[in-house]
């Protein structure tokens, strides 16, 4: 049982304590800060109709639970994803292994790891809200329960299900990971679409959000005298010129059969995890791979061949950035799972059928997020592999290594967007077509610049995934490849500081190691 409880600590304070979790800590913060607006924007999160609750406890309570069930679960699954990955990488895992701790238990403790750094980003998501509550307060009593029990109910659940499906996910695919970030991508999205309009509809709803939505859609009919409202919407949803009606909404009294269903998906988690730990390997692939790697090395050394050095090969020394550029470009086109390149395929079939606005708005961001295991590495994968100070002491490591690096990704991004690019240049103008290579080009420095600061793939991930997922759905702020034609200075300027910092951060790398 120390075991047990030793695991989950030295987890939970590892993941803590890097700089991927403080960054996504502070991104947290500033999109929990969003989750309420201010009475003066022009934008809503929850809305219904032309309706808007009045900013009592049980508004700011039950929105931001809401919010924060769906946010965090677009992002959490990136952040705690890998663990058991990670025991691999430092060997620990073999320590693990020795000890008589259960498959079960193991994988357990790996599932309230990821539970409790995911809890702890919600607590201080609660405490924004709270602190919300009383800068916009318009005269409305603090109750602490309005506040609590729909995080109690709605956020936690769905903390705890991410949680156990980032194990379970990494017992049956951990050497996989684009396959583990495009099955969760799109379980994520049918699971948010799912109609719920039934108490057997609500139990089924993994983020526990619409009961609640139902209940302020009911309220809302009952003001307007209608039978049915489905103009309700759930993110973030810019004000139009109509007025906004304001009414007053007072919680949800959660139903016995709500509530026992929110503790079943936790007892169907933690059922779950026993039903899979027989398959767990237990740290036993390595080793099975290197015994592959004797036995062909044994059968290799029987073969006597004398090499005679005057037939090999004069070393033909070439300073040229273009065979790096041929070595990143195949290691990109290699990288990964071969079949991934048919749903590379499809999609730039897709690009070049489709209607022109849908390529543009949906096509586009998801084929080129099927290559975050592509671009998350560009400049970490040396760190990675250890090859680090090989590589930082070859010939100009900046003009020829670094460039070819950038060059490489940039070659891919605009041949997956090829045949969007020929259609723009076609049937609109350049200037759209230039847009979309600007997109491409912010991408592969937005990738690189974060492999630099923060020396590992996983925050980008995190926010390419939801860069991604808010750009399938429309909001402007988070464009970056031309669909909405006002951010393009902004894309422009982030660009050069982009490129300019990341030449400089390995530029002090490669004096400092």
């Amino acid at each position: 049982m120390n075991t047990f409880f030793t695991i989950i600590k030295y987890d939970y304070l590892q993941r803590t304590r890097s700089s991927a979790f403080l960054v996504t800590l502070c991104i947290s913060f500033a999109v929990a800060y969003t989750f309420i607006p201010a009475p003066d924007t022009n934008y809503s999160t929850i809305r219904v109709g032309n309706f808007q609750g009045v900013y009592n406890s049980a508004w700011f309570g039950y929105v931001t639970a809401i919010m924060t069930s769906v946010f965090l679960s677009l992002i959490g699954f990136y952040l705690v994803n890998g663990s058991i990955k990670t025991d691999i990488d430092t060997k620990i895992g073999h320590i693990i292994s020795a000890t008589p701790i259960t498959n079960f238990s193991y994988l357990l403790s790996k599932v309230i790891s990821n539970f409790l750094v995911l809890l702890s980003i919600v607590f201080l998501i609660f405490i924004m809200s709270v602190s919300l509550f009383f800068l916009y307060n318009d005269g409305h009593p603090f109750e602490f329960m309005l506040f609590l029990k729909p995080y109690f109910f709605i956020t936690l659940p769905a903390m705890f299900i991410v949680a156990t499906l980032t194990v379970v996910f990494e017992v049956f695919l951990g050497k996989h990971t684009v396959v583990q970030n495009i099955i969760f991508f799109f379980l994520f999205s049918f699971l948010l679409m799912m109609p719920a309009k039934t108490t057997s509809q609500f139990a089924l709803d993994f983020f526990g959000s619409k009961i609640v939505t139902h209940q302020m859609q009911l309220q809302v009919q009952e003001i307007l005298q209608v039978n049915t409202l489905n103009n309700i919407g759930v993110g973030y949803i810019i004000k139009t010129n109509q007025e906004t009606k304001k009414f007053v909404f007072s919680g949800v009294n959660f139903s016995s059969f709500f509530i026992v269903s929110r503790f079943l998906w936790i007892l169907f988690s933690i059922s779950s995890i026993a039903l899979i730990s027989p398959f767990f390997h237990r740290f036993n692939v390595t080793e099975k791979r290197s015994i592959k790697i004797v036995k062909k090395a044994f059968s290799v050394s029987k073969v006597k061949t004398e090499i005679v050095l005057s037939t090999l090969k004069k070393i033909q020394v070439n300073y040229s950035i273009v065979p790096l550029l041929k070595t990143e470009i195949t290691l990109l086109f290699r990288k990964g799972k071969r079949w991934l390149w048919f749903l590379n395929i499809v999609g730039m079939v897709l690009l070049a059928t489709l209607p022109l606005d849908i390529a543009h708005k949906i096509i586009l961001p998801i084929v080129w997020f099927l290559q975050v295991h592509r671009l998350s590495d560009i400049t970490t994968k040396e760190t990675t592999n250890n090859v680090h100070y090989f590589a930082f002491s070859s010939y100009k490591p900046l003009s020829r290594l670094l460039v070819s690096k950038i060059l490489a990704a940039s070659i891919l991004i605009f041949a997956l967007a090829l045949p969007l690019t020929i259609r723009l240049v076609v049937m609109t103008s350049v200037s759209d077509a230039f847009l979309v290579i600007l997109g491409g080009l912010f991408l592969v420095l937005f990738a690189s610049i974060l492999g630099i600061l923060t020396r590992s793939k996983k925050l980008f991930e995190i926010l390419f995934f939801l860069i991604t997922y808010a750009n399938i759905n429309g909001i402007p702020f988070f464009d970056y490849f031309g669909n909405h034609p006002n951010n393009t200075i902004l894309i422009l300027i982030l660009s050069v500081i982009f490129l300019l910092t990341i030449f400089r951060l390995r530029y002090y790398q490669l004096k400092n190691n």
